[in-house]
């Protein structure tokens, strides 16, 4: 039998004990249940969906593997510049894109970055012709998905694409699969590999928005603009980098974007991966770009201009004029020809007929689809190099035999087109350099000449390609068309440039 001095000590342990044990379950790890019902924490709750549709587990597993598969494949590119600048340079068109953050020339060494994409297992590397511009010699360094360096040399630039091509001194790299951009289709899944903001290996997806895009960003004449638009993330760093579809091929390569804020606000573009193979193919052979030229200035045609010509539907692409011996002139094209294919692929946009020619070389034949005068004939043309010297071939401008109309009118309004017109004085033929004429006095704001870009001071010299000689014979003419209908004038412009256009006769 247990003394009570014995259980009294008893009890005060066991409560010690319960006491200590409750101490520790409530202050040594993180969140008490409280003193009422204890039990472990719970966190989270229960997963909401449990079934996932196999098309979707798919489509997420194919953008985690494209990842993983492109993601070695596209580099970081610092380049350090020598510093001379050269003013008003297409670096900043590019800067209008790519905001405070793009990389300008400056008094001084200045760096500027960008991406680039592995295209053969021995270290050619493609990128954009306006991230290596100006690069100092020895001034370009890759940065590999791996983390190593290496300085890479200038193999070559073709600035009417924005491409460039450089080189590491390396072996068994992974290059990217090449795919066939004439295949992307509007509404596909694609995804963007760079390093925008300076965040290395970054992979943002969306889709193919629209393509054959001129966004008139390449300050070149003979500039090739057909990109490929995308709503996938695009910002200063991408430029270089890789645009691919779900089966991991390249498919472009990052090149600009469109924004007010100097930041991505939804719209990126692409050069397509057809045009950078022909590119980077004469850069690693030749070190320079051997392109095919035809020769031509041309315009798309609208209804209007569909109208004039009797084409019906507004297709294809309208010759404006015809340069001096080049290769349209030896194949016999002549101006106001509307052509409609090139090698039996339908063309409706100047940049859509010059991405083709981008592909070929001198020597190259391509067979163009030409409607005129009513009929659809067929042209081979020699593509010839492009001569530096070339000039527009002026269109014939015969001598006007008649005597002046000294009963017309010197001035004649044409309500119907929007636009004064009034005789030539003899100064004036000699001025612009034709023999006959007249001169627009007037354009009324936002009436039909004002909108196809007629100005005061142009000279009409022909109307559905018959010389006019005075006001009164333009005005019969347009006199003579319904509401509705359309004619094509040829003008000339002060600074002598001539050109096709098409107006369309309105309502007085």
């Amino acid at each position: 039998m247990l003394k009570k001095p014995v259980i009294a000590s008893l009890v005060l342990i066991t409560v010690g004990i319960i006491v200590g044990a409750l101490v520790v379950s409530n202050f040594s790890g993180g969140v008490s249940p409280g003193w009422a019902g204890g039990g472990d924490v719970q966190l989270g709750g229960p997963v909401p969906v449990t079934t996932v549709q196999a098309d979707l587990k798919s489509l997420n597993s194919a953008f985690v593997e494209v990842a993983k598969s492109v993601t070695p494949s596209v580099v970081a590119i610092t380049v350090t510049t020598e510093g001379k600048s050269d003013g008003k340079s297409q670096r900043d068109f590019f800067h209008d894109f790519f905001g405070p953050d793009f990389r300008l020339p400056e008094p001084g060494p200045s760096q500027g970055a960008g991406s680039g994409v592995i295209i053969s297992p021995d270290g050619y590397i493609a990128t954009n012709n306006h991230v290596i511009e100006g690069a100092a010699e020895d001034g370009i360094e890759v940065v590999l998905n791996t983390k190593a360096r290496y300085k890479a040399k200038l193999v070559g630039t073709d600035p009417t694409t924005d491409l460039a091509v450089i080189k590491i001194d390396a072996k068994d790299l992974q290059a990217a699969a090449l795919g066939n951009s004439e295949n992307v289709q509007v509404g596909e899944w694609v995804l963007a590999v760079g390093n925008p903001l300076g965040l290395t290996s970054t992979v943002t997806a969306g889709i193919v928005s629209a393509l054959g895009r001129n966004i008139r960003i390449i300050q070149d004449s003979y500039g090739i603009e057909d990109f490929i638009q995308t709503d996938a993330a695009i910002n200063p760093g991408n430029s270089g980098g890789a645009l691919v579809n779900l089966r991991g091929e390249l498919i472009g390569i990052n090149t600009a974007i469109a924004t007010t804020n100097a930041r991505y606000q939804g719209y990126g573009f692409a050069v397509p991966v057809n045009l950078l193979k022909t590119v980077a193919a004469d850069l690693i052979k030749e070190g320079k770009v051997r392109r095919g030229y035809i020769g031509v200035s041309i315009q798309a045609v609208d209804q209007t201009m569909a109208d004039a010509v009797g084409l019906g539907k507004a297709r294809g692409v309208f010759v404006q004029s015809i340069v001096g011996g080049s290769a349209a002139e030896d194949a016999g094209l002549k101006e106001t020809d509307v052509i409609l294919t090139i090698d039996g692929i339908e063309v409706n946009q100047p940049n859509e007929l010059q991405r083709h020619i981008a592909t070929r070389h001198p020597g190259d034949v391509v067979v163009l689809s030409i409607f005129r005068g009513g009929n659809i004939i067929e042209k081979r043309v020699t593509l010839k190099a492009r001569d530096e010297d070339t000039r527009t071939v002026p269109a014939s401008e015969k001598r006007n035999e008649k005597e002046p109309d000294t009963v017309s009118p010197s001035i004649v309004q044409l309500e119907s087109l929007g636009m004064t017109v009034r005789s030539m004085t003899e100064t004036e033929r000699k001025k612009y350099g034709v023999e006959n004429g007249v001169v627009v006095s007037d354009v009324k704001q936002f009436g039909e000449a004002y909108k196809r870009q007629i100005g005061e001071n142009d000279v009409i010299v022909e109307v559905d390609r018959k010389e006019v000689s005075s006001p009164a014979e333009l005005r019969k003419t347009v006199e003579s068309r319904k509401t509705g209908e359309s004619v094509l004038l040829r003008l000339k412009r002060p600074d002598g440039t001539a050109y096709y256009t098409a107006i369309q006769v309105q309502a007085e």
